[in-house]
Formats: C-alpha cells, structure tokens, sequence
C-alpha cells in the first residue's frame, strides 16, 4: 500500500480555501499512484478553532466541507481531521474526529482520546473523549488510527489514565497513522521523534505521522511529518515551517528485525520538553546553532502568515538603532518584502548620534523606507502643558515614559494613517521584568520577540549576519540602553543578561520555585529580586498584544496567572 502525506497550511475558519488545498492533496496522491492520503488534525476548519466551535453554524460548514472532500475520495483512501457531532454518547456536543473517506463515502469516524488542557491547548473545553477503539479494515489492511494527543501518552504520562494504542494494539492492527497538529517549540522535533519512534518498537508497528504547517496568530506550526518502520528506523521526515508532501510504501515499513534481535542501542528513550537541553548549561542551550536557525524560521513564518491571513500588507515598527528593532526589522524584512516594511527613527535628547547613524546604515543595508522624526519639541511641550502640576520634582520615570509613548503615538498615528501594522520590538527578558512602557515602546499588533530572551536575539542578530554584515556590527557590539535619560543602561535596572536569562528560563519554562533555582548556584538575593520583578508586571503582560510562540512557555494565552498574587513577592 502506498500513502501519501499531505502537510499543508490551513486558515481557521477559511472553509473555501481549506477545501481546495485538501482537494489538491488528493489530487497529487492520486497522481502519485498512492491508496491513502493522510491530512493533519481538524484540517478542514484549521487548528485550534476555539470557541468557533460552539457556533452551530461554523459546525455546518464543516460538515459541508467534509462532503465535498468526499466527493474526491473515489478510487483513493482519505483522512482528514474536523469536529464531528457527539451522536453516541453522554458528554460535550462534539468530538476531535478523523473522517475516513473512500468510494465518496463517510466509511468511519475515528474520536480523539486524549484531550489535552495545558499550556496553549484547551481541547477539554469543547470535545468529549472517545470511549471506543477499533481499526479501518482498508485494502487488506488493518489500520490504527489515532490524533495528535493520542501518542504523547504511553503509560507513563500522569495526565492520563488512558493509552488508545493499548486499546487498537488487542485488534492486531498493520499499520499506526497519526493526525496531528503539534506546536513548534525549539525542542518539539526532538520530542516528537522521540514519541513515534518508541510507538515502533513498542508495538513493533510502522507509523506514519502527519503534522501540520503554519502559523495561527501566536502558534506556530513546524510541519515535520514522520514515517518510522517496525524497527525504529526513520525513512521519511518531510520539510520544516514549509508545505511539503511525501510519499512512503508500506512494504518498505514492514519489520525485518524480531523484538530479540533488535540492538540494545536501538531502544529510544523518550524525551519531554523538560529534558531536552539537559546537560547543557542554560545559555548554551538557548542559544545553541540549532534553536537559533529554527527560531528565525518560526518567527518569519509567523509573521508571514499573520499578514496573509489577515489581509495585511505592510508593517510599521520604531527602530533605535538597538539590537532588538534591528533584529526585528531583518526578520519583518525576510518575511514581508522590503518595500513593505517601514521603520521610523525617533530621536530624542538623549539618543545618541551613533544610534541614528546605526538605524539608518541598517535601513540602507536592508532597502527598507524609513523616516526620521525627532520627538524633542514634543516632548518639551509635554513638559511645558505638564510644569504646573510636575512643578520641579526631579526627572524620573514620569518623563522617560513621556518619550516611549510619544514614539507609540507616532508610530500608531503613521499605522492609521497609511494601513501599516504596528510590530512590537520587546524582548521576552524585558516582558518578563517589566522592562516597557505600556502604551509606549509596549504598542503593537504582534510581538515578534515576545518569546525570545535577549540573549537569544543578539544569537539571532549573529545568525542574519552570518553570510554577510546585514546588521551593523556596532549595534551587536555595544552596550545596550533604551536612550531614555543621560548615560542610561539596562544594566541600570537589570542583572546582566546571561545571568538574568539563566534565571527566568529556571522559572518561566521549567517552572521551578525559587529554592530550586537558588540551588541551581544562584545569588539567593538576586533570585528574589528577579521573580518579585516578574511577577508584579502580570498586569503589562495582561495588555500586551499577541506574541509568536517559539518556546514551551509563552507569554500569553499558554501562561496563565493571576495579576494579583502574594506568591513569590
């Protein structure tokens, strides 16, 4: 039997057009000779729909999608992932369901088992579990269907008390396929491959995995789709943040080892996103060739799509002359076009001339428009309006923040008025402390590095420049300020970046307390300082706009806590 992989970008709630790219799916494995073609889960409406779901007529169009799909599985297999009405059973309106097609029939439906409600998922909310297993009798074979979730549990997930294989493995299945629509983050591809491959030799079964591709506001979707034979042995991994299709025939799955023969070496070991990077120390971890490359991809990727998806074209963003605007203007740059990215330098008194000259050379190196508006007389006339109640008190945090958000002002004024989408340009370390002005330098549509530390962007700003000087090298080079007051430093108000890193990656992403990270070899003191910085800033975090998710804690809708908590302050 020859299947086909279809790893394909959907757009939630785009019915037309999830239709016809599943219809050219079909299409190219029929081409192709193939008996099975394989899509990922809730391909039809896109993943995740949310609370789309509990419209009744969002339903509708599902169903009707699914017919027309149907229509097209003549002389080939089909399984495509939509919500499906919850006709047998107690419980939610609906089921995470894989429609099996074949002779423009419904022929079965497979329901997801495991719905997951950490993190960015929430699939409880709106799905009921399945509560029956069986194969799909097709050509002669038996095949076990399962979705996503499914395999991410096999007996040792405490979030579980159920494992689907160990139901379908009783019915002597031929064949494991997976449905899935699995988030990047920088250590996914290794989880991933570390959950499929101890599926084969476990059960001594092949499986073929099909995840999807593309970005959904803040989650990314790396593609990465999997054929894996009976012995462990990868023979098909399909193209990363790209569409992509494959092709693999299950003969060439079939085992040619038994279980004793199989070498000692041959048995996986099974990493969680916990794991990955363990042995490393944070920092080299983070910034490891690997992530980086990856993470750049992601964050194009994410941009890309938000703009396709909405309709947007063209982007807005401040740039400094620091090593944020300039690494998310190259990304904006790669992902949009250079004519359709605008970046506005903003000078104040304390901007340095060499900031300006950076931001400028950056524009001229990248082809970018950008515009130079200095904000000095309307900052003055701030305080001219404002002297009667400031009335002499020192300079302070009141009139720094003047600046950032005379900047926002501007930048949203210029957004209005030609069509431009404002990008944010703050980095997870600042987001993480508080390090922003709301309304200020915190404005904007998306955050591109909301999610990475700023150890991680000057790795970034590294890997632009590494075939050429896109990024002047002064601006990687020198210390970093927000230009707010005279001589002014972020090490002013924060640790230093490696060691504020090292410590908000212990707490954020491994979500250890702060005992732990002090026994990690932290400054007890400094430890306090940083979580207490953390958490009294929920309240900026709560008003920040949607940010790419490239790690496996985002700010964001995967993160959720209270704003105002006693705990750790």
């Amino acid at each position: 039997m020859k299947i086909a992989l279809a790893q394909q970008n959907y757009h939630i709630g785009n019915f037309e057009k999830n239709t016809e790219k599943i219809i050219e799916g079909i299409g190219w494995a029929k081409a192709q000779g193939a008996d099975l073609v394989v899509f990922s889960e809730l391909c039809v409406c896109g993943y995740p729909p949310r609370d789309f779901l509990e419209f009744n007529d969002f339903i509708n169009k599902c169903y009707a999608a699914v017919d027309t799909i149907r229509q097209h599985a003549d002389t080939i297999g089909v399984l495509i992932g939509s919500p499906a009405r919850n006709t047998i059973a107690d419980g939610k309106d609906l089921f995470n369901a894989a429609f099996f097609l074949y002779e423009q029939e419904i022929k079965t439906e497979i329901h997801k088992t495991l719905l997951p409600t950490y993190d960015v998922f929430d699939e409880y909310r709106y799905f009921e579990p399945a509560d029956n297993w069986n194969v799909i009798n097709f050509k002669g074979k038996k095949l076990a269907v399962t979705i996503c979730e499914d395999i991410w549990n096999m007996g040792n997930n405490p979030l579980y008390r159920i494992t689907p294989m160990e139901k379908l493995i009783v019915q002597e299945p031929d064949l494991m396929i997976n449905l899935s629509a699995s988030p990047y983050n920088y250590a996914q591809d290794i989880v991933r491959n570390s959950l499929v491959k101890p599926h084969t030799l476990k059960y001594r079964l092949p499986m073929v995995y099909c995840n999807t591709v593309g970005s959904q506001t803040e989650i990314v979707f790396d593609g990465g789709s999997l054929a894996y034979d009976a012995n462990g042995n990868k023979l098909l991994e399909m193209k990363y943040f790209e569409e992509d299709y494959g092709l693999i025939d299950t003969n060439s799955l079939a085992p040619t080892l038994s279980l004793t023969e199989l070498a000692p070496n041959n048995e996986p070991v099974y990493f969680s996103a916990m794991d990955v990077g363990v042995g490393e120390s944070t920092l080299q971890y983070l910034n490891n060739e690997k992530n980086i490359g990856e993470i750049y991809q992601a964050l194009v990727l994410g941009i890309k799509d938000y703009f396709n998806k909405m309709g947007f074209t063209k982007a807005i963003l401040g740039s400094s002359g620091g090593i944020d605007s300039a690494v998310t203007l190259a990304i904006a740059v790669e992902a949009l076009g250079k004519e359709n990215v605008r970046a506005v330098l903003m000078p104040s008194h304390f901007s340095t001339s060499h900031s300006v000259d950076d931001a400028v050379q950056l524009s001229e190196t990248l082809g970018n428009p950008y515009d130079i508006v200095p904000i000095k007389n309307i900052y003055d006339s701030f305080l001219t309006e404002l002297q009667p109640i400031f009335n002499n008190l020192p300079f302070s945090l009141a009139e720094e923040n003047i600046q950032s958000r005379t900047r926002g002002n501007l930048l949203m004024a210029i957004a209005n008025k030609f069509g431009y989408i404002l990008l944010n340009t703050s980095n997870k370390s600042e987001l993480s402390t508080g390090y922003g002005t709301l309304y200020g330098d915190m404005a904007g549509g998306l955050s591109v590095l909301g999610d990475v530390y700023k150890t991680q962007v000057y790795a970034l700003s590294r890997y632009i420049n590494r075939h050429a000087e896109i990024i002047p090298n002064h601006i990687i080079t020198k210390a970093p300020s927000a230009e707010l007051r005279p001589d002014q430093k972020d090490s002013d108000s924060l640790p230093e970046y490696d060691v504020l890193d090292s410590v908000l990656y212990e707490y954020i992403e491994r979500r250890k307390g702060p005992k732990e990270i002090i026994a990690e070899g932290f400054e007890p003191l400094l430890v306090t300082r940083i979580l207490k910085m953390v958490n009294v800033n929920e309240y900026k975090r709560n008003q920040f706009c949607p940010i790419i998710r490239v790690s496996m804690k985002a700010f964001g809708m995967g993160r959720r806590l209270p704003i105002v908590a006693k705990y750790l302050s």
